[in-house]
C-alpha cells in the first residue's frame, strides 16, 4: 500500500485556452489537502487530470499507486462537484438502485442514512432540488461508495453557512480513518481553516506554494503603508497613495517603523501571488 492517495508528478496539459505546466503534487494518507487559487488557475483541469478525464501531454497521475481514470482508481475515488451528474428526471429513493450495482463496495444503508442528516427529500426529483441539497445528495452518493479518497471540487460556493459546515464535518469524520485522504477545492478558505493540513496555491496553471497550512500562513505576511511602495513586495497593490503587498514574514526587520504588518490570509495569498503572476507575464 502506497503511503500517498493521490500523486501529479510533471503534469503539462496544453490547450488553446489555457497551459498547465510541471504541476506536481501528493496527497498522503490521513490528509486533507486544500487547494485554491483564482478562477481559471487551473485546479478543476487537475481533478479532471486524477479522475482520467484529461490525458495530459506529459508527467504523471496516479492514484492508490494506480494510473489515473483506471476502473480500480475510480472505484476507491468519491466525487463531489457542485451539481449531482445524474438524470436530474431520477427520484432521489431511486438512485441506489440505479447506481449502486456500478460500485462494488455500494453502501445502501449509508446513503439512506446520510440523505436523511442532510434533510434530502427522497420522493423529489434530483432536478427539483436545490443547490444546497443537490450537493448535498452528491455528498452522500459519493461517500456511499466507501470511498478512500474523496475529491470535492468547489462543492460549498454558494451555499450558507450551516450548509458548509454540514459538509466540514462530514470530512472530518471520513478522516478519522487513517487510510483515507481529501482533495478539497473550494474559493472560500475560511472552510480549510480548521479543517486542511496541507495547502497547494495554484496561479495561472503552475503551483505558485504549496505547504503544510500552519507553514505557509507563517512564511508570509501583508505589509501596508502610503507613499512609494518599497521594492521587494510580492504582487504590490496602490491605491492612491496606500499601497500593499505580500512579503516574506522573515523579512520584517527590514521595513521602517511606519509600515504596518498582518498576518497574511490564505485570500491574502491567493490575491498577492496572482497578482504577481500577472504582472510577471504582462
Amino acid at each position: 500500500m502506497t503511503d500517498y492517495m493521490a500523486r501529479l508528478d510533471g503534469l503539462h496539459i496544453r490547450r488553446p485556452s489555457f497551459d498547465i505546466a510541471d504541476v506536481s503534487l501528493t496527497i498522503p494518507r490521513g490528509t486533507v489537502v486544500g487547494l485554491v487559487g483564482p478562477n481559471g488557475a487551473g485546479k478543476t483541469t487537475v481533478i479532471r487530470a486524477l479522475l482520467g478525464l484529461i490525458t495530459p501531454d506529459a508527467g504523471v497521475a496516479e492514484v492508490i499507486g494506480l494510473p489515473a481514470g483506471t476502473p480500480a482508481a475510480l472505484a476507491r475515488t468519491g466525487i463531489v462537484l457542485d451539481q449531482p451528474i445524474v438524470d436530474p428526471e431520477w427520484r432521489v429513493a431511486s438512485l441506489g438502485r440505479r447506481i449502486g450495482p456500478f460500485y462494488s463496495d455500494w453502501d445502501e444503508g449509508r446513503f439512506v442514512e446520510l440523505l436523511s442528516r442532510f434533510n434530502v427529500q427522497r420522493d423529489r426529483k434530483v432536478g427539483d432540488l436545490s443547490r444546497g441539497q443537490g450537493v448535498k445528495l452528491t455528498l452522500a452518493m459519493a461517500l456511499a461508495q466507501r470511498p478512500e479518497l474523496l475529491i470535492l471540487d468547489e462543492p460549498s460556493s454558494g451555499l450558507d453557512p450551516a450548509s458548509r459546515r454540514e459538509i466540514s464535518d462530514v470530512i472530518r469524520e471520513f478522516m478519522v480513518d487513517p487510510g483515507h485522504a481529501t482533495l478539497f477545492s473550494t474559493h472560500i478558505t475560511t472552510d480549510l481553516d480548521d479543517l486542511a493540513d496541507d495547502l497547494v496555491v495554484m496561479v495561472g496553471g503552475r503551483i505558485a506554494h504549496q505547504g503544510a497550512l500552519p507553514d505557509v500562513r507563517d512564511e508570509f505576511a501583508v505589509a501596508r503603508g502610503s507613499g512609494t511602495a518599497p521594492h521587494g513586495l510580492i504582487g504590490a497593490h496602490t491605491s492612491g497613495e496606500q499601497w500593499s503587498g505580500l512579503i516574506r514574514a522573515a523579512d520584517t526587520a527590514v521595513f521602517e517603523s511606519d509600515v504596518v504588518i498582518d498576518t497574511a490570509s490564505v485570500d491574502d495569498i491567493i490575491i498577492h501571488l496572482s497578482a504577481e503572476h500577472e504582472r510577471s507575464a504582462a
